[in-house]
């Protein structure tokens, strides 16, 4: 079953390291239709919402790309370590950000049923506006 997951993690891995807002389409192939997806900020129940989520959130920056960095995957569970690069026009004057983040993703009928974001909120947001990032900046230096 390793082996399984371990063809799946490599294949999202894949779709998400190539995802641009050209080809969304791409994911269909990886989500199972009750998919449960969930970020610091969301919670989305069923692939068309996810759709219409990344629709939303990829026509809303200038570029967006993610480098996978690490997985490891076990029966029907795996973890994929990334960076998320983007650029926003209306964050840190439209210049490029990153973020580094952990997924938690699980299947079932070799799909996605299950994923989860893990990411600083503050690091990918609040630090891209002028005043209050400047000020997250140095409290988080101060801890």
């Amino acid at each position: 079953m390793a082996e399984k997951s371990g063809y799946l993690t490599d294949k999202f891995s894949e779709v998400y390291s190539q995802l641009t807002k050209h080809n969304l389409a791409e994911l269909k192939a990886l989500y199972h239709q009750d998919i449960i997806f969930e970020d610091p900020a969301h919670k989305v129940v069923g692939w068309q919402n996810l759709n219409d989520y990344f629709e939303r959130l990829l026509k809303s920056v200038i570029d967006c790309q993610f480098e996978i960095h690490e997985t490891s995957s076990e029966q029907n569970i795996a973890f994929i370590q990334w960076t998320m690069t983007f650029r926003h026009p209306r964050l840190a004057g439209g210049k490029s950000r990153a973020v580094k983040g952990c997924s938690c993703i699980k299947f079932k009928d070799d799909l996605v049923i299950y994923h989860r974001d893990y990411f600083d909120m503050g690091e990918m947001l609040y630090e891209g506006i002028p005043v209050l990032g400047g000020l997250i900046r140095r409290l988080k230096e101060s801890l």
